[in-house]
């Protein structure tokens, strides 16, 4: 079951967040600014997280008058491989968080072969976090910013009937079949987790609020946030 139909294609995004950043870099008054906040969205597998960060981009954008990133998976992990958009981020002088570190010095000796890809994930994960105005969906964003104090982390949890409806719903499958991808998926992102962050991203102490998929809309939780922001 293809899982691109989950988020939007990379490049039109990509090539906008570059842009900014671009803009960014020749911009001396930007870079004295004090940075925006970030939103880390986690959640399990079937709850609206992207939908949640859309809006929350467009409620922001309307307050602030400021252009907002989304970065999810496929943003994210394009980026890691594509060395050239990282360095156009880091040339607009946001410096890498000096946490990090003390935070690669705890990786889990599991990570072999794929090490040097994953520290380039979190240090764009950092970077990006620490510039604000960005709206992170998954990868260990709220594990990895812990140490950000302008990082604020939200989760959302729902049913297994909720999510099995809404994959079976976005995907055009049987239920069957989106019940196997649940499954799959939850399996998949709780081992990602475990083995590159040594965490679990069940522990509620590491977010600000926690929303019920099943009580609650895109918009409710949405505007709940930008109002836990503002205070």
């Amino acid at each position: 079951m293809p899982m691109t139909v989950l988020s939007p294609g990379v490049e039109q995004r990509i090539a906008a967040m570059v842009e900014l950043f671009r803009r960014e870099s020749l911009d001396a008054a930007a870079k004295e600014r004090h940075a925006g906040p970030t939103v880390t969205i986690s959640r399990q597998f079937g709850c609206e997280a992207y939908p949640l960060a859309e809006r929350l981009k467009a409620l922001f954008e309307e307050k602030t008058g400021a252009a907002w990133t989304v970065l999810d998976k496929a943003l994210l992990e394009e980026m890691a491989r594509n060395r050239d958009v990282s360095e156009v981020v880091a040339r607009g002088g946001w410096e890498k968080p000096r946490f990090l570190d003390d935070f690669f010095a705890t990786f889990s000796p599991r990570w072999k072969t794929e090490k040097d890809h994953f520290r380039r994930l979190t240090t764009d994960i950092a970077m990006l976090a620490a510039h604000g105005n960005a709206i992170i969906v998954g990868r260990g964003g709220a594990i990895i910013t812990q140490s950000l104090s302008n990082c604020f982390h939200f989760r959302i949890s729902g049913s297994q009937e909720f999510r099995i409806g809404s994959i079976a719903k976005r995907l055009g499958c049987t239920h069957a079949e989106a019940a196997e991808t649940v499954a799959r998926e939850e399996k998949r992102r709780d081992k990602f987790i475990r083995d590159f962050l040594d965490s679990d991203a069940n522990n509620l102490g590491f977010y600000h609020l926690v929303f019920n998929n099943d009580k609650n809309t895109v918009e409710r939780m949405a505007r709940t946030i930008a109002g836990y922001l503002d205070r």
